[in-house]
């Protein structure tokens, strides 16, 4: 059990939080990794962080795009850079718990698993906190209701899968990519531990509630061709699950 794993991290205007997304992963007890940092612009000194860690540590790669292109972009370059046999995604303002990947590989050897997930802890910085379990399995029809799967817990075989990459939209462009993924016949398997912290932002795109629903509404109908009743239907279960999960 000692494959690479490359965990791909956008970055942009997270200097408050970079520092615990970075050392959540220094002190990972899977140790066979490397962090391709991509910083999309910021305006504050998140990228002089980045590169005083990647100084230290040589697993840590640091990059900077030439012009602010979106964090799906931002993903798609950091995977194309990466050698790993895994695919691991970490924002730069979430962290993981220090067995994560030990624990996550393990899962996905044990059972022959190429797309993973775990439970994770939602947290609004103001001391309310609440942990979104994994089920045990998510299909794809399953997901179009209920997109409970946190991108910040996947983990992906690129070996097993093959090509990845997220479409370019502004938010959802991961929920795109699963369900790509599960076309291509690859349910997700969830272990049911809470192994990562996703913090909930003000100015987050997911914290725009309209504007994310949006782009649900655009992977129904645009990415995934789905037709308006069904889409719909899909929509209205979406909608709920989505409350629940946001419900502290």
């Amino acid at each position: 059990m000692n494959n690479l794993v490359s965990i791909i991290t956008p970055s942009y205007n997270c200097s408050n939080y970079i520092d615990s997304c970075i050392n959540s992963v220094i002190n990972q007890t899977y140790t066979n990794w490397e962090m391709l940092i991509f910083d999309d612009c910021s305006t504050d000194d998140s990228y002089s962080k980045i590169q005083s860690f990647a100084d230290i540590d040589s697993r840590i790669k640091c990059f900077q795009n030439n012009q602010n292109i979106g964090a799906a972009l931002t993903r798609n370059l950091a995977i194309k850079k990466a050698n790993g046999k895994y695919i691991a995604f970490l924002d730069a303002d979430d962290s993981w718990a220090t067995e994560k990947l030990f624990l996550q590989i393990k899962f996905m050897l044990s059972n022959k698993i190429a797309f993973s997930f775990t439970s994770y802890e939602m947290d609004n910085g103001h001391g309310l906190s609440k942990v979104i379990k994994a089920p045990k399995k998510m299909y794809y029809t399953e997901y179009l209701k209920n997109t409970i799967i946190g991108c910040l817990t996947v983990v992906l075989d690129r070996e097993e899968i093959g090509d990845i990459e997220m479409p370019n939209i502004r938010s959802s462009h991961d929920m795109a990519l699963w369900l790509s993924i599960m076309r291509r016949g690859y349910d997700a398997f969830g272990l049911d531990i809470n192994l990562a912290k996703y913090r909930v932002l003000l100015n987050s795109n997911s914290s725009s509630k309209i504007k994310a629903a949006k782009d649900v509404w655009r992977v129904y109908r645009n990415i995934e061709k789905l037709n308006f009743a069904y889409s719909l239907w899909c929509f209205i279960n979406y909608a709920v699950n989505a409350f629940k999960k946001r419900l502290f």
